[in-house]
């Protein structure tokens, strides 16, 4: 009697893995895939607000500051999880107008098919995934302030 119940017992293991297994990987997944578009959009915000910084305080062409701004967003991974394409696809805009400084960064991401159709709802979508922007605007520079970074390091040279 005794090994009739161990054989009916002997497969019991597998079968809760198989069950809980696909639940415990899907519950992994809705944990890190906002993880990973929330860190997409901290590094495209602490990018924008350093390239702000940089357009206030630089005379570079605008060509410069869009430099250090892709700089700073290659430290998003080349996963569509996290970002579309390559640092080509990086849309962005800059704006400085007597120290009112605008930056506004665009990019994609193509989340999982389960969590995509919920970012796609909250963030927006089109033809290549959901839309990721940031936008910093500030005014970085006062008004009575004049010169720019080499004016003001003049002033100590003499």
């Amino acid at each position: 009697m005794p090994a009739t119940l161990l054989a009916r017992s002997e497969g019991q293991a597998t079968v809760e893995a198989a069950l809980l297994m696909p639940t415990l990987l899907l519950t992994m997944g809705l944990l890190l895939e906002p993880a990973c578009l929330l860190y997409t959009r901290m590094v495209m915000g602490q990018a924008a607000a350093e390239t702000a910084r940089l357009l206030v305080t630089s005379s570079d062409p605008p060509e410069i500051p869009k430099q250090f701004c892709l700089r700073r967003l290659a430290a998003i991974p080349e996963v569509s999880l996290f970002h579309v394409g390559g640092s080509d696809d990086w849309d962005i805009e800059l704006s400085n107008d007597e120290g009112a400084v605008s930056v506004s960064i665009r990019g994609h991401a193509r989340p999982l098919p389960l969590l995509g159709l919920l970012a796609s709802g909250v963030l927006g979508c089109d033809g290549e995934g959901v839309i990721l922007s940031v936008r910093y605007e500030a005014a970085l520079r006062p008004s009575w302030l004049g010169g720019d970074a080499h004016d003001w390091a003049a002033v100590w040279d003499r």
